[in-house]
């Protein structure tokens, strides 16, 4: 196997472990999967046989998965993951309600369209306004509709 200049196997690796740090600031998995190939191809290039190769590959990957399940368990790096996480909750005294009220009651009920359900709009039965979705056909404004199902706050209807 044809090997790279040193000074080139040696650019790859610091390329590899910058573009693995960087990683961290900025998430999404490129810059870690580039940083990673770019550290299997310095690790092929600097290496006489290709099983050798392979070999410390592995041992690169598992090292790699060990630092990162050990910083979820260290106190001196748990603060990294504590800045990812959210530790705010919405309460009641913020105005947070969530919705109590069953719709289930309104199963079977007939309406009116008051506008266009593209699938998604209002309808009034009986003078009560919801929020109501179609299977997913267009109903026009004024059109007279049934609620077929009703899933959590989700009332599902048909045209009639």
């Amino acid at each position: 196997m044809e090997t790279l200049g040193t000074g080139l196997v040696a650019t790859l690796f610091v390329i590899g472990i910058v573009l693995l740090i960087l990683e961290i600031f900025v998430p999404g998995g490129i810059l870690g999967l580039i940083g990673i190939i770019t550290l299997s191809i310095a690790i092929m290039q600097s290496v006489d046989s290709f099983a050798l190769g392979l070999f410390l590959i592995f041992l690169l990957l598992l090292s790699f998965a060990g630092l990162f399940a050990l910083s979820f368990r260290l106190p001196q790096t748990r603060f990294i993951w504590d800045r990812f996480s959210l530790k705010t909750c919405q309460t009641q005294e913020e105005g947070y309600t969530a919705p109590l009220r069953s719709y289930e009651i309104f199963l079977g009920k007939h309406g009116i369209a008051l506008c266009q359900l593209r699938p998604a709009g209002t309808a009034d039965f009986s003078g009560e306004r919801l929020d109501v979705v179609t299977e997913g056909v267009f109903v026009t404004t004024g059109s007279r509709v049934k609620v077929i199902a009703v899933e959590g706050t989700r009332v599902v209807v048909r045209q009639i």
